[in-house]
């Protein structure tokens, strides 16, 4: 089997990140006696804070291996080490001892020192798009030999919506359950749990298309995960109408100028512009007075009943937002029109 010398497994999310980590670990290890084989390292070590695990990391790495033909290598949280340590474990890198297998465990960003100079790389960051997360369900259930149907993995995506790591525990409990056989949604539904949270851009991206019932979904699904409230739903809405009125009018004609202006990244700051180009400064002050009162409504302007006994969900919150996004949709349609 031909394993690299060394592999990063790079994300953002340190769950996503060690439930790959151990899957490199495996591979790297094959049919040798971990025992014998693996040294496995974590650099904020809470049994021995007070030193670094570099000098013991190197020790692993240029030592020849004992009783087995390599030595896998691993140390955990990587982003952790200061920038000489990285210097040294890099240099290891574009001369790495025969014998030796080296997998770093990195929270963070790609950009890192350790992901470049890796000969393999395993990023587990996840797209934002609901055909990435349904990609990234597929991959994870075929690497545990998890066999379920397309519809099931849709399924899957939408409802651990932005919790993606989720997916890898639930994987290995269905490999658990199920084995190899073919799945359907039936199957899978008792072990689902919770809907998961979902990240506001599912909604604005709805509504910028103009498409009510889209964002309707996604507004039922931001209330039915319970990671928000209504209030916060409204909240998120006026941030992103509000960084609208900046842009219209302010003679910002780049994506760049847009993010220098508002202070977020160019890409979510382009799709803005693009938006408030669109809609003009008529539509944007009418999508704001809707979210305002919309807001009023939320705290004790109208009451359309409490707490559904079987769902948890607010009648107010639930009635309120959906004719809030309906309405929001509708004028972003109506400028698309025009």
């Amino acid at each position: 089997m031909s394993v690299a010398a060394s592999t990063v497994v790079v994300g953002t999310d340190a769950t996503m990140v060690y439930d790959a980590l151990h899957q490199a670990i495996a591979e790297a290890l094959g049919d040798l006696d971990p025992s014998f084989a693996l040294q496995d390292f974590t650099v904020k070590d809470v049994t021995n804070a007070s030193e670094s695990v570099l000098s013991s990391v190197l020790e692993a790495l240029n030592t020849p291996p004992f009783l087995v033909d390599r030595r896998v290598v691993v140390v955990r949280d990587a982003q952790g080490l200061l920038s000489d340590e990285t210097a040294a474990l890099v240099a290891w890198m574009e001369r790495p001892t025969p014998g030796a297998t080296l997998i770093c465990a990195v929270v963070g960003a790609k950009s890192h020192k350790l992901v470049k100079a890796a000969a393999r790389v395993i990023e587990v960051n996840v797209g934002t798009r609901i055909k990435d997360r349904v990609a990234f369900v597929h991959e994870t259930m075929t690497r545990y030999r998890v066999n379920i149907d397309a519809g099931s993995a849709t399924t899957i995506a939408e409802l651990v919506g932005d919790d993606v790591a989720r997916v890898d525990a639930l994987a290995r409990l269905l490999a658990n359950v199920y084995g190899t056989a073919p799945l359907t949604a039936a199957h899978i539904a008792p072990y689902l749990g919770d809907a998961g949270a979902v990240p506001e851009w599912d909604l604005t991206d709805a509504l910028d298309a103009g498409n009510a019932t889209a964002a309707i979904t996604a507004a039922r699904r931001m209330l039915d995960s319970k990671g928000r409230a209504g209030v916060q739903i409204i909240f998120a809405l006026q941030r992103y109408y509000l960084r609208m009125a900046r842009l219209e009018g302010a003679g910002v004609s780049s994506g760049e100028e847009a993010a220098q202006l508002l202070g977020m990244n160019p890409f979510g700051a382009k799709k803005l512009l693009a938006m408030a180009t669109r809609m003009g400064a008529e539509r944007i002050a009418d999508a704001v007075h809707l979210i305002a009162n919309a807001d009023v409504d939320l705290k004790g302007g109208v009451s359309y009943g409490g707490k559904d006994l079987h769902t948890d969900m607010d009648a107010t919150d639930l009635t309120v937002i959906e004719v809030l996004v309906a309405r929001l949709a509708r004028l972003s349609a109506g400028a698309r029109r025009g």
